[in-house]
């Protein structure tokens, strides 16, 4: 199963919970993970924002990130204006449809409130959790 995973997923990995279940269903070979140069960059940039007391998750992230492991990568795929109200939820789409992902897992409320895009669709990491435990 293919999925972008936004950053507020992805950051919100590192307080536990529901979000680290759907990256560790990454890291256990159950989700490939959909990156584009763009959405990388958002991480790392968010990420060197805070100071973690454990850091073996982050030490796993960039182990697996310079690996490739279980992940498809697209350089600057081509982004249109699918979200006005906050373009910088467009790279997420634009990975996803360059990489013909079949999800994008995110908690962000303007990129839920368009539910698909064509037949990508756009899911909590609760319903993503969901999905990968059938």
């Amino acid at each position: 199963m293919r999925a972008a995973v936004d950053t507020n997923v992805f950051v919100s990995s590192f307080f536990g919970g529901i979000p680290l279940k759907v990256i560790e269903n990454w890291f256990s070979g159950r989700l490939t993970l959909c990156v584009s140069k763009p959405v990388l960059k958002e991480y790392f940039d968010v990420l060197s924002r805070f100071e973690f007391e454990d850091e073996s998750l982050l030490y796993r992230l960039m182990s697996a990130f310079e690996k490739n492991f279980n992940l498809v990568f697209v350089n600057n795929p081509k982004e249109e204006l699918w979200v006005k109200e906050d373009p910088a939820d467009n790279k997420f789409i634009a990975c996803a449809i360059a990489l013909k992902a079949e999800y994008i897992v995110s908690g962000d409320i303007h990129l839920k409130k368009l539910k698909n895009i064509g037949k990508i669709k756009i899911v909590s990491p609760a319903k993503m959790l969901d999905l990968l435990e059938d």
